[in-house]
């Protein structure tokens, strides 16, 4: 019975190898008369909207003039009393004028010992707090750009927003650098906080703000600074479709304010 079950899974696998090898035979034969694959063609586009090509334009135009902000944290080792900077966080800011002075939320270098600022085309420059504001969740640094220094963000104002009216917002949400989001002012003068720690008149918008666009511009289709993203309403964390933007009128205010107090 042995021999017999031995002879019989024999023949199997020959039958088995003679079929692959028929099959191989046969694809070969088949490949040799049938023209090589090639890619598919691609059907033209056409030119982009009108509406397409102004955000292209808008987001070229302003790249440049949002950086992305990475601090750190010291702290001390317990056992041998020396003090390490760990990595705190990261956010967005923009260039306010040709001096290098770079405006961001307060809670984005908050309790940092140092920051760094990378700007679009992968520089990158220690920057020094010249000064902040708390109760707007307003801060500036400085960096000190000696070659091709990046162009200030237009500047708009806020007094004449309209509920509807198209906003977009360039930052560095989840460490994503110069990421592009779009929508409209959802609604105005909106308070979030308490009493004790209230941010009053912000703008809200659905343009998608995630932890790491706080201090980035939000801009109106004009490509000018209208607000700096700075809060998000979320149950999880994560974008929920309602953020929170200071409104430029105060940030044109309170900016100058720190800049002349810092320097």
């Amino acid at each position: 019975m042995q021999e017999r079950f031995g002879g019989y899974f024999l023949v199997s696998v020959s039958v088995a190898a003679a079929a692959i090898l028929s099959w191989e035979a046969a694809r070969w034969a088949m490949e040799a008369f049938l023209p090589a694959p090639e890619p598919r063609a691609v059907t033209p586009r056409g030119a982009v909207s009108d509406e397409e090509a102004a955000t292209i334009a808008l987001f070229e135009n302003n790249k440049n003039s949002v950086v992305y902000i990475a601090t750190a944290q010291a702290v001390m080792d317990v056992w041998t009393r020396n003090v390490y900077n760990i990595p705190r966080g990261t956010g967005s800011g923009f260039v306010w004028d040709e001096q290098g002075h770079i405006v961001t939320n307060y809670h984005v270098i908050a309790e940092a010992s140092e920051a760094h600022v990378r700007l679009s085309d992968g520089r990158d420059y220690p920057a020094s707090l010249v000064g902040a504001a708390p109760e707007h969740d307003l801060a500036v640094l400085r960096i000190n750009v000696s070659f091709k220094p990046p162009r200030p963000i237009a500047l708009g104002e806020s007094k004449t927003l309209k509920v509807g009216q198209k906003v977009f917002a360039i930052g560095n949400p989840f460490g994503l650098d110069w990421t592009l989001t779009t929508g409209i002012v959802s609604a105005l003068d909106r308070t979030i906080g308490d009493n004790g720690r209230a941010i009053r008149n912000l703008i809200q918008t659905d343009a998608a703000i995630n932890p790491g666009n706080s201090g980035g511009p939000l801009l109106d289709s004009a490509g000018r600074l209208i607000g700096v993203n700075t809060a998000i309403f979320s149950p999880s964390g994560a974008y929920a479709g309602v953020g929170f933007a200071i409104p430029v009128d105060t940030v044109n205010v309170i900016v100058p304010r720190i800049i002349a107090s810092g320097d």
